[in-house]
């Protein structure tokens, strides 16, 4: 049994197979999830997307606009963002929480990884 094995993990890709801008989409059982790579290491999200079920985790990846006391955008959280591509709801990769409405939220699963291969926590803790 091998490390992760003992932990619960379950094996879900080698790090080559995402690339930042890219997510890989894997299914482990019969349960679809996208794997980003961001700036600060691996994320992963339901590839359902809370609002109306749409495949989530293959719609655009992006930042958005801040609020300025000015007439002006100002662009930030480039590549943190996924947007949905059934209704454009946007989500942030990390926290799965939706910037549309707070009552919406992707389910995310913890990331491990160990040397080249990235383990996920399937399980949902109590």
């Amino acid at each position: 049994m091998t490390t992760a094995a003992a932990w619960g993990l379950t094996f879900a890709c080698k790090t080559a197979d995402v690339r930042v801008g890219e997510p890989k989409i894997v299914t482990i059982g019969r349960i679809p999830v996208g794997i980003f790579q961001l700036e600060d290491g691996y994320a992963a999200l339901l590839n359902i997307c809370p609002h109306r079920a749409g495949q989530l985790c293959e719609g655009p990846i992006s930042g958005t606009t801040k609020r300025t006391d000015q007439t002006e955008f100002v662009y930030v959280r480039a590549g943190e963002l996924i947007r949905c591509a059934w209704h454009g709801w946007e989500f942030d990769i990390r926290s799965g929480k939706c910037l549309v409405d707070d009552k919406l939220k992707a389910r995310t699963f913890p990331v491990h990884v160990d040397g080249d291969e990235i383990y996920l926590e399937m399980a949902r803790k109590p």
